[in-house]
């Protein structure tokens, strides 16, 4: 592969990743899906290609894990969220349950 070709798929991957960052920032998880593939291939095709500004690829690097944190940030907010609204159904179930008892006990 030519040096530009390089070029071009080092720009691409850049741009993505500071998109992705954006999507992650603003909680856009439809867009983190519509940009998995992409990311994806443009990876692998850079593993793949002899790299030889370091520097770049450092920078690369730093994104990736900052976008990483984020996404680990994003997925433990919705674990958490998903836990607390286990724990309010339960809540309701348990109300309901309790005025069933109160609504037969009245009626006897």
């Amino acid at each position: 592969m030519t040096d530009e070709v390089t070029d071009m798929q080092v720009d691409a991957l850049n741009d993505l990743l500071d998109a992705e960052r954006t999507a992650l920032l603003a909680g856009d998880l439809e867009k983190l899906t519509e940009m998995f593939d992409s990311k994806e291939a443009l990876i692998e095709v850079m593993n793949q290609t002899p790299q030889r500004d370091l520097e770049c690829l450092q920078m690369l690097d730093t994104k990736v894990k900052r976008n990483q944190l984020l996404l680990n940030g994003a997925m433990e907010g919705i674990r958490n969220v998903a836990k607390r609204m286990a724990e309010l159904r339960q809540i309701r179930r348990s109300l309901e349950t309790c005025l069933l008892y109160t609504s037969d006990a009245a009626d006897e």
